[in-house]
C-alpha cells in the first residue's frame, strides 16, 4: 500500500467516524469539535486530490469561521439542552420512518446506477489539465468565465436570504431605552443641561 492510499483511508476513516459522533454525542461541545476534525480530514481528502484551494479554503471558512461559531454559541448561550432532547423525543419514530425511507431510496438509486462510457472524457473537459494550469486559476476561470451567470445568481440568492434573516429577526421592542445619534447631534446645547443652585448642606 502507497502511502497515498494509507493517507486516503485514514482521512475517509476520520471523515466517517467523526460526522457519526457528530450526530451521537450527547454533549453539543463535543459535537462541535468532531465537526472541526471532520471538516480537516475533508481538507486532507482535497489535498490528495490536488484541490489545494479547495482545502484552504474548507479549512478558513468552516473551521476558522463557521465551526468556532458554533463552538462560542453553544458554549455562551444558556440553552437547556435536557428539555430540548425531551421534546424532541417524541419525534424519534418519525425521523426513524424517514431515515429508512432515505436509505431505500439511495439503494434503489444505486442498484440501477449505470456509467456512460464518454463520462471521464467529459468530466476532463471541463477543466484544463492539472499539468497545464494550477487548480486555482483553473477555478477561477470556470467560475468567472464559463459560469459567471450562474455565480452571480447564486451570490444574489445569498443576499437576498441575508436580508430575509435580518427583516425575520428584527424587533422594535417598546419600554427599551435606545440611542439616537441624530437626536444627539442636532439637541440644543442650551435645553440640554440645566444649571442647579444647590444650598450648603442641601441634596439633590
Amino acid at each position: 500500500m502507497t502511502l497515498t492510499a494509507f493517507a486516503f483511508y485514514v482521512f475517509a476513516i476520520t471523515v466517517v467516524t467523526s460526522g457519526l459522533f457528530v450526530v451521537v454525542s450527547k454533549n453539543p461541545v463535543h459535537s462541535v469539535l468532531w465537526l472541526i476534525l471532520s471538516f480537516l480530514s475533508s481538507a486532507g481528502l482535497f489535498v490528495l486530490l490536488g484541490a489545494e484551494f479547495v482545502a484552504m479554503l474548507l479549512v478558513i471558512v468552516y473551521v476558522g469561521a463557521v465551526a468556532v461559531l458554533f463552538l462560542f454559541v453553544v458554549m455562551m448561550l444558556d440553552v437547556d439542552f435536557a428539555e430540548l432532547k425531551a421534546e424532541m423525543a417524541k419525534y424519534v419514530p418519525l425521523a426513524l420512518l424517514i431515515g429508512v425511507v432515505l436509505l431505500m431510496q439511495l439503494g434503489m438509486v444505486l442498484g440501477t446506477w449505470t456509467s456512460s462510457e464518454a463520462a471521464m472524457d467529459l468530466r476532463g473537459a471541463v477543466a484544463p489539465a492539472i499539468e497545464g494550469t494550477h487548480n486555482t486559476a483553473a477555478l477561477g476561470r470556470l467560475i468567472y468565465d464559463d459560469y459567471i451567470y450562474l455565480f452571480q445568481a447564486a451570490g444574489l440568492i445569498l443576499l437576498v436570504a441575508m436580508i430575509g434573516a435580518i427583516v425575520l429577526t428584527l424587533r422594535h421592542r417598546p419600554n427599551i431605552k435606545r440611542q439616537n445619534v441624530m437626536a444627539q447631534m442636532h439637541r440644543d446645547p442650551a435645553k440640554a443641561m440645566e444649571l442647579k443652585d444647590m444650598k450648603p448642606g442641601q441634596g439633590l
